[in-house]
């Protein structure tokens, strides 16, 4: 039987060009002291020797796994199901792609999922953490900012922010569009179903319709009711709000999914939208809000940038920047359709 040829090794790229094969291992591992010039021939010469690094020798040197982990605290179902989730998780596998490096997708809604978590991250099995959607009583955030690695935060956490590096929408200036929208449309009676209140965004949405209505703490308890981000949850906060206020002109709901239940609750209370109700939801995602019957006038907000933002500041701190800790809103902006 023919044997085949073995793989090129540090040594054959060393000869190739030239170099010494310290040289060689200094390029391939992306280390400095290397002139440009060289690093180009040696890479050529890696490239027409077919010459693959491998990759437990190559983590050896470099101290790196090649894998970051992303961590979601929330239930299986609203991650594979919510099209917020599905895009959160979409974007980090291919940012992370971009960047050689693999995604270790890990799920942490109950205690003893976020405690395997917790010990495959102490193991030291990733470079570094995307974490997002933490919940108030979560201990996991807390515990993996201790960690020794970069952690960067997708939404605010319920954390002291200094010395975190967290990138957010910004939930509570998109509230207070679609509810300026809501009262520019000359809605005097408006109401707010909430996402759940151990959840920042929720928190930060509710405040936004606040300020814009100058509700006090009387008015927010009668004329807001908690949803839980899903469509039942909607539905089920609405028909909660028209028995508080039957007299209701306006409704911002706090995601495309509890608005469609709330259009839902409506329909079956005889209120047409928008000629006695208008209603306007938060995420604006398209198999969602623009399909809605009628269509949803929404604030949307932009998982892709913002998953892209936190890769971005994840490899700033893998490569040693000193990229000081922040939180960073990006904007949202509203998309009007026939609801509202």
């Amino acid at each position: 039987m023919r044997r085949s040829a073995a793989p090129p090794t540090l040594e054959d790229v060393a000869v190739r060009a030239g170099v010494s094969r310290a040289t060689v291992s200094r390029v391939i591992n992306n280390q400095p002291r290397v002139s440009p010039e060289t690093a180009a021939v040696v890479l050529a010469a890696a490239a027409e020797l077919g010459y693959t690094p491998n990759a437990a020798a190559r983590s050896l040197v470099t101290r790196r796994t090649g894998a970051v982990a992303v961590v979601l605290s929330e239930p299986e179902s609203m991650i594979f199901d919510d099209p917020f989730f599905a895009a959160v998780v979409r974007t980090a596998c291919h940012e992370l792609a971009r960047h050689q490096q693999q995604m270790a997708l890990l799920l942490a809604h109950r205690p003893e999922q976020a405690e395997r978590v917790e010990r495959f991250l102490r193991a030291g099995h990733v470079d570094g953490v995307l974490m997002f959607s933490p919940h108030r009583d979560d201990p996991l955030p807390d515990q993996v900012r201790r960690l020794p690695m970069p952690v960067v935060f997708g939404g605010r956490p319920w954390l002291p922010e200094d010395g975190l590096h967290i990138v957010d929408a910004d939930n509570l200036g998109g509230a207070e569009l679609a509810t300026r929208h809501l009262v520019g449309r000359g809605r005097g009676n408006t109401v707010t179903i909430t996402g759940p209140l151990d959840h920042r965004a929720a928190v930060d949405r509710l405040e936004g319709w606040r300020q814009v209505t100058g509700a006090d703490e009387a008015a927010v308890r009668l004329r807001s009711a908690e949803g839980d981000f899903t469509r039942y949850g909607g539905e089920r906060a609405m028909t909660e709000l028209l028995a508080r206020v039957p007299d209701l002109d306006g409704v911002f709901a706090a995601s495309d999914h509890m608005a469609v239940g709330a259009l839902a609750a409506l329909r079956r209370a005889g209120r047409a939208v928008p000629r006695d109700v208008s209603v306007v939801s938060f995420d604006d995602h398209p198999s969602i809000a623009a399909s809605a019957q009628p269509a949803l006038t929404a604030v949307r907000q932009d998982p892709t940038g913002m998953v892209a933002e936190m890769v971005a500041d994840l490899h700033a701190l893998l490569d040693g920047e000193a990229l000081a800790p922040h939180c960073r809103f990006l904007p949202t902006t509203l998309t009007k359709r026939a609801s509202a």
